[in-house]
């Protein structure tokens, strides 16, 4: 997940990583919705009826033009929104070692969102970057993905930090 503005040395080394490893990677991309019966399967969740809610998922599909081409010719965003909860499996993203900077999400953390778009596949969270890489490691990377430095570091160092052992 980039968390600041990028500096040089940060695309250097995501462009570095793309090139070892994009002619490794086959296309593997899970979609919106294998997004969220993995999230549905794995933690407690509490969906967010609110329609303004779900009105920032969706922009942030449209207005951007990348995530924008991945909705289906004539397809609108379907967005789905959530709180994780901190309880059951969710409690390992509340825990003090897995914790963001506060500065990073504006203050202290009370709930992690969870945003999911089933038509495009995009997802956002507010909270837990180590949630999105887990589901940035989990989703995989489409042909359009593999043809972009960014996505493709994104994921090989989302892959790396999930798949670490924990200390």
């Amino acid at each position: 997940m980039i968390t600041r503005e990028p500096t040089e040395e940060m695309v250097a080394r995501w462009k570095a990583t793309w090139r070892e490893n994009k002619d490794l990677l086959s296309p593997n991309r899970k979609t919106g919705a294998q997004v969220l019966e993995y999230l549905q399967k794995n933690y407690p969740l509490t969906e967010i009826a609110d329609p303004k809610v779900q009105d920032v998922i969706a922009d942030n599909v449209t207005m951007n033009e990348y995530w924008a081409e991945k909705l289906p010719a004539g397809a609108a965003p379907v967005p789905r929104a959530f709180y994780l909860e901190n309880e059951g499996a969710g409690k390992r993203f509340y825990l003090p070692e897995n914790r963001d900077d506060s500065e990073l999400w504006g203050g202290s953390i009370e709930r992690i969102f969870v945003g999911v778009d089933l038509a495009s596949g995009f997802y956002m969270v507010e909270g837990s970057t180590l949630l999105w890489d887990e589901l940035c490691a989990f989703q995989g990377l489409d042909e359009m993905d593999l043809q972009n430095f960014v996505m493709v570091a994104q994921y090989i160092d989302a892959q790396r930090r999930i798949n670490e052992p924990e200390s």
